[in-house]
């Protein structure tokens, strides 16, 4: 369940963590990716983990996956396959308490605020980057500008930042002031709700003003990367498809509890399973139902699962092929294609249909909504009313490698191939091998109709509302009567792979972001919800729920499947 905090015009730390931890208190939390980065308390309330390093260190954790990207910024990236491992070498001004769904809690700042457009933070003193620089409020400025300030010598450049940098400070931040070492005022260009959320995103890690300062080329930063976190990056196995953290044992929070993390690749879901159960690997992701059902019936490994905060779905490129501009053809698609079969047939029970962007529990999401209903003879009527009764030709692309929100990718484009065919439309599907490549091709807006999903970055609904489909450029540049925007708009955000530009729904889901008001904001992304089902950019496939296996090696409640964040592997012991 999304943890709902209330939210005045003035909002601090102590706000946020006494009300956050009283609705834990009285209510059953959702999860959705990462794991435990500490215990948290029964009820919800804040574990803060600092000066708690342990010295002593044993074993070698390894985390079984299903792709292996090759660049480890945090900055360059929106893969949660990077994530899981920056997540481990970095750390961020707030974090996110793990198995509580999104409350707040310090992280590299003790104390935060937000009244009004004005952010202060006071940061941890005697923390030390792995190059060996101690942290300051100087590191946090580097680490701003780099992302988002084209003034700056070291900006990343338009080509290389993620698309994470205009939504996580860019399009906000307009002057970051360090009064002191250990102390930031930031001023931000409007109120923006989800602002604090934002800062212990994976993509707002604090990097080292002396590594940024010291590249020639920034891009090189993602092949050594150096953070605060607790663990340190020892190498970079590309051949084998392996990473290899050592554990930071000068770390200010608490753990690490193994001398060494080894990410590995394997990906075939069946493979990577068994190889949990046979004790190579410790922990893993992105399950299907078979590997569940392996898991389920193992003796040495148990399946850990809980409802996760994330939508799948299927994209329809409207600035690429103009068939999909008219609502009537999206909307076909959507009654087309049986999105209850691969629920039921190829998750099996690990998911239910999605009907809007907003994935259930989080404020705004629509209770009056239904998911699309499987009718080829109302698909084959609105084709025949847009005028391509005929048909049409078209590409679908899909990644290979299981995602949480679609673990057998190969498998659900094969069914809508075969139910867009029942209507008269030809699917030529273009299976990438992996996934980076993959997000490659579609952040290029290549794709005809392309799959996709979304785990949540800070538990806020702007994270999926204004992230995926809102293009994020300026009202005036989507012509009157015209729902799309090409991909070369100026300050297109190619999170929005459908071309999506609905000045409705923009207009909304940019007010509810603009409000510290909880029950405004309800409404106005009730509405946004409405908008979006009815438009159908999308067919929305799944919400699906999180799935780890853990073999029995790993101590007991030393890891816990988290909603938000993570994965949170600094205090995983071994037996």
């Amino acid at each position: 369940m999304y943890v709902h905090i209330s939210m005045s015009s003035n909002i601090d730390r102590r706000t946020f963590l006494t009300t956050a931890g009283s609705a834990a208190a009285a209510a059953t939390l959702a999860g959705c990716s990462g794991g435990s980065d500490d215990a948290s308390s029964d009820d919800g309330t804040d574990t803060t983990d600092s000066d708690e390093s342990s010295a002593e260190t044993s074993g070698t954790l390894v985390y079984a996956r299903g792709d292996h990207p090759q660049n480890y910024d945090p900055q360059q990236t929106t893969s949660g396959e990077v994530a899981k491992v920056t997540n481990q070498i970095y750390d961020q001004l707030v974090g996110f308490t793990p198995g509580s769904g999104g409350q707040l809690r310090d992280g590299l700042a003790t104390e935060y605020s937000l009244e009004g457009t004005t952010a202060k933070l006071t940061l941890r003193e005697d923390v030390t980057f792995h190059n060996g620089e101690s942290f300051t409020a100087e590191d946090v400025r580097a680490t701003i500008r780099r992302f988002t300030d084209s003034g700056y010598e070291h900006y990343l450049g338009d080509e290389n930042r993620s698309g994470y940098g205009p939504f996580t400070f860019g399009d906000w931040v307009d002057t970051i002031e360090a009064s002191s070492e250990f102390e930031v005022t930031i001023q931000l260009t409007q109120q923006y709700a989800p602002f604090l959320r934002n800062l212990a995103m994976f993509a707002a890690a604090i990097l080292s003003k002396a590594q940024i300062e010291s590249l020639e080329n920034q891009v090189e930063l993602g092949t050594e990367p150096q953070g605060t976190g607790a663990f340190q990056f020892s190498e970079l196995d590309n051949g084998n498809q392996r990473v290899l953290l050592s554990a930071n044992t000068d770390y200010w929070g608490n753990g690490p509890n193994v001398s060494e993390v080894v990410f590995k690749t394997i990906g075939q879901n069946s493979t990577r399973v068994q190889d949990v159960i046979n004790g190579n690997s410790h922990i893993t992701d992105n399950l299907d139902s078979q590997s569940s059902q392996q898991l389920e019936s193992a003796g040495s490994a148990q399946l850990a699962s809980k409802n996760g905060i994330n939508v799948g779905y299927m994209a329809m490129n409207q600035a690429r092929r103009e068939e999909f501009r008219d609502r009537r053809v999206r909307r076909a698609v959507s009654f087309a294609v049986n999105t209850q079969a691969i629920v039921d047939s190829i998750y099996q029970g690990f998911a239910t249909v999605a009907d809007q962007p907003l994935p259930p529990d989080v404020l705004g999401h629509n209770d009056d909504l239904e998911p699309y209903s499987t009718d080829k003879d109302e698909a084959r009527r609105l084709l025949n009313e847009a005028g391509y009764g005929d048909g049409f030709e078209l590409e679908l692309a899909t990644f290979s490698n299981p995602r949480g929100y679609n673990p057998s990718p190969v498998e659900t484009a094969n069914q809508v191939r075969s139910d867009l065919e029942e209507i008269g439309l030809t699917v030529n599907i273009n299976q990438f091998s992996t996934f980076s490549s993959y997000l490659e091709y579609t952040n290029q807006g290549k794709h005809d109709a392309a799959f996709l999903g979304w785990y949540t970055d800070n538990a806020d609904p702007d994270n999926f509302m204004y992230v995926l489909l809102d293009p994020k450029v300026s009202m005036d540049a989507v012509p009157d009567g015209q729902s799309w925007v090409s991909f070369d708009t100026e300050g297109y955000s190619t999170l929005n792979i459908s071309g999506f530009a609905n000045s409705d729904y923009m207009s909304l889901v940019r007010q509810a972001q603009r409000s510290y008001d909880d029950a405004q904001r309800e409404e106005l992304y009730a509405e946004a919800n409405r908008i979006a089902n009815e438009e159908a950019p999308w067919v929305f496939i799944d919400y699906a729920q999180t799935l780890r296996g853990v073999n029995e090696a790993v101590v007991s409640d030393s890891y816990t499947v988290s909603s938000v964040g993570g994965p949170f592997l600094n205090t995983v012991e071994l037996q």
